[in-house]
């Protein structure tokens, strides 16, 4: 949501520059401690540090407490009424939904004092805490993605173990650029940054398009085989629109992200506008995201309550 490191437009043009982004942020340019590229003898200003140091540690502990909750009642819910829950909301999977959300909002305090007081706890945490923050994204919307148009999480049998395995597994492998791209750096207080490497590296590029296939390329691809096979618009009911909430708060991001890099390799000519206002977008689209944490458990049990009044009366 935001990166408080001061990086001006100028420095896109140098091979050793360092566009860092934050851990759950973006750009933020400004000329306070760096050349500025002038636009019309004008240099670029952004605002939006303040904004983001000031906000972002109140937002993050807000949403913590409100995914704590949500999580919590998730939990009750499951272990009282184990067997209510049926395809497209088995048990197995919200069980597996809990976890990763509650992985995701293990991670808020620590990033939320990071963010506010600088960070203490060396490169080692810093990079284990993007590796888990991104395992915890990505298995979920694996999770909701093998979801889609299967029935492989209806029981708890050797089918569906090992399918948990492959998800869980195959979401740690694709978190591990996440890892080797961030660092920590003193700017002018020691921050937990999310890329620590040059635009054009390998690891960089190869986590972008990570995010990107599962931000923007499944959903999509899911989206357009549901308009064309009708038989998969059979289990489109509250329990399949609740899991897909988590890619509806992130596709906005994604799609920042994707503009981001365009920026960065200059594909897209940069203005002055554009390097004072993108951040405000781009941290807003990611702010979106981090709601899910909170939101996903509140849509999983809203739509379970609206199944159990259907079956009652017949409507919901």
């Amino acid at each position: 949501m935001g990166n408080c490191i001061p990086v001006s437009p100028s420095v896109l043009e140098s091979k050793n520059s360092l566009d860092l982004l934050e851990i759950i942020g973006n750009l933020s340019y400004d000329d306070s401690n760096m050349t500025s590229l002038d636009y019309d003898t004008a240099p670029c200003h952004n605002n939006y540090c303040s904004l983001f140091q000031h906000v972002a540690p109140r937002f993050l502990a807000i949403t913590c407490a409100a995914a704590t909750l949500g999580t919590g009642a998730l939990l009750v819910a499951l272990a009282k009424r184990p067997h209510a829950w049926g395809w497209p909301q088995s048990r197995a999977l919200v069980a597996q939904l809990v976890v990763g959300m509650g992985l995701f909002t293990a991670l808020l305090p620590p990033v939320a004092v990071g963010i506010g007081q600088g960070w203490q706890l060396g490169t080692g945490l810093c990079r284990l805490t993007h590796l888990l923050w991104h395992w915890s994204l990505f298995t979920q919307g694996l999770l909701v993605g093998s979801n889609f148009c299967s029935s492989a999480w209806c029981h708890w049998d050797p089918r569906s173990r090992r399918l948990a395995v492959a998800v869980w597994a195959g979401a740690l492998l694709l978190a591990m650029p996440a890892a080797l791209t961030s660092g920590t750096v003193a700017a002018p207080e020691t921050s937990c940054i999310r890329r620590s490497v040059d635009i054009l590296s390998p690891a960089y590029l190869l986590h972008v398009a990570i995010c990107l296939c599962l931000f923007l390329l499944l959903p999509a691809v899911l989206l357009v085989a549901t308009l064309a096979v009708p038989q998969l618009r059979v289990g489109w009911e509250p329990g399949i629109g609740a899991s897909w909430l988590f890619f509806g708060l992130w596709v906005p991001y994604g799609v920042g992200l994707a503009v981001d890099l365009l920026l960065q390799t200059q594909l897209l000519q940069p203005t002055c506008g554009t390097f004072e206002h993108f951040d405000y977008v781009l941290g807003l689209s990611e702010g979106l995201g981090v709601l899910h944490c909170c939101l996903g458990p509140t849509a999983l049990l809203a739509a379970r309550l609206c199944r159990h009044d259907a079956d009652a009366s017949g409507s919901c």
